[in-house]
Order: structure tokens, then sequence, then C-alpha cells
């Protein structure tokens, strides 16, 4: 749940770039303000979001970092943002390593990668590391409206590389037994699962499972068949939506 204690507060600039938190009087966010925090390590991006967001109805920046050393020093465990746009490449502590640490220390802040590259292994990271939702810094401000609009509403913001037709099974799913087992998946099936979650190659997986590179190319097929998806990244999603692999693992 939103604390709207963070209603007491605003943004401020600080001679780096980056902000801190100051007192706002009584024209200060209304209840239902959703509070946002910046972590990138350019400042000219990282302004430009800032001043992009603040024009979206409902959300507020309330402070800025450049690197996820510098975000986790400026939070406030009484005053949390509801929501974090994160690069992933940061100087001193990168996107995943923050990631992972408000996973596992503040779990209710709601985090949406950003980078600069279309690139599957870092969206697979970020996803285990606990992101909910993946965008490019070149996204058209309607798209970045609908990925902070979809974390909020639905948890997750499923880009172009999740197709529609994920998008519809996962809509379809939820956590309880009856429904994992309606697709039928063999141990062997969470195996390879749990496998394609990590940076592995498919030929690596391969090797880990005592199989032809063949063989869990059809592993892969067979399941992209059975559960209506068509990318790695799409597995990675459904297996972290159905528990098969744990966000809080390092691994």
């Amino acid at each position: 749940m939103r604390n709207n204690s963070i209603n007491k507060f605003q943004y401020s600039p600080l001679g780096d770039g980056g902000f801190q938190y100051s007192p706002l009087g009584d024209g200060g966010m209304s209840a239902g303000t959703i509070t946002v925090a910046l972590a990138d390590d350019h400042a000219l991006i990282r302004n430009g979001l800032a001043g992009l967001i603040n024009t979206f109805h409902g959300y507020k920046v309330i402070f800025q970092a450049g690197n996820g050393q510098e975000f986790i020093d400026n939070l406030q465990t009484a005053n949390l943002p509801d929501m974090v746009l994160m690069d992933i490449n940061m100087p001193k502590k990168d996107g995943y390593e923050t990631t992972r640490w408000l996973k596992q220390n503040h779990p209710g802040v709601k985090v949406l990668a950003l980078s600069m590259y279309d690139n599957e292994n870092a969206i697979i990271r970020m996803l285990k590391c606990g992101a909910r939702g993946y965008i490019l810094k070149d996204a058209e401000p309607a798209d970045l409206k609908r990925a902070l609009d979809d974390i909020w509403n639905k948890g997750f913001f499923y880009s172009d590389l999740v197709t529609g037709h994920l998008i519809h099974s996962m809509q379809m799913m939820d956590d309880d037994a009856e429904t994992r087992t309606t697709f039928n998946l063999s141990d062997r099936d969470i195996e390879f699962l749990r496998h394609i979650c990590s940076e592995l190659t498919y030929k690596e997986i391969a090797d880990k499972m005592f199989l032809s590179p063949r063989t869990v190319d059809g592993y892969r097929d067979a399941l992209f068949e059975k559960l209506n998806i068509k990318t790695r990244v799409g597995l990675v999603i459904y297996a972290i939506k159905n528990n098969i692999v744990n966000l809080n693992s390092k691994g």
C-alpha cells in the first residue's frame, strides 16, 4: 500500500544534477499521487525523464540519483517511492544489484528497467532481480506512460518483446496448482525453465541437462507451443509468474 506521508515532501536540485527530499507546503501532492524515483547516470536523460513524468496526470518524481548506491543512500524508509525507473548500466552499483537490493529490502517498490539496448539477456536478468517491466530509453512518451500505468495497475508491463498471445495466456493464469498442471509440465520442462531464467546459452543448458543441443531446442519449441509463447523472455515471465524460479535468488 502506498505511504501517503510522502505528500509532505518534494524534490529539489542538488549541484551534481541529483535531487533530494525537501518539505512541501500545503500545495503538495494529492493523496492519490503515485510517487516515482529515477536512477540513471546520465543527467540529461534523467532530468528529461523527470520533466516528462511530472506532466503525466497522477505521477510525481520525488528524487533522482546518478547511480544505484546514491539511490539507496537517498531512500527514506518512511517516504519510499511507489515506483523506480532503474537504469541498468550505472557506476558504483548497477541496476541489477540495486533492483535485487530493493526486492529484498523494500519489495513493495515497483521497478521499471531502463536501457539503451533491446538485449534479451539483460531483460531476463532484470526480471530475475525483481523488475516489473523493461523499456527502452528512446520509447515514445505514450509508451512510458502506459508502462507506468500497467505496472501500477496490473503488476507487470509487457513490451513488444512479449507477444499478445503471452499476455492473453498470463491473464488466464493464476498461481494455484490446478492452473499450472493444466499445461502438464514435466519435471524436465520445469528444469529447463529454471535454466532458461539464467544467463546460460542454449548450448550450456544442454550441457547442464546432459542433452544434445538439438534435444534442448526441442524442449524449447515444445514449450513455446504448449504455453503459446514465442520468446525466451516470455518463458522467463511465465516461470516467474508461476513461482518456478525464486526472484530472491542470486543465481
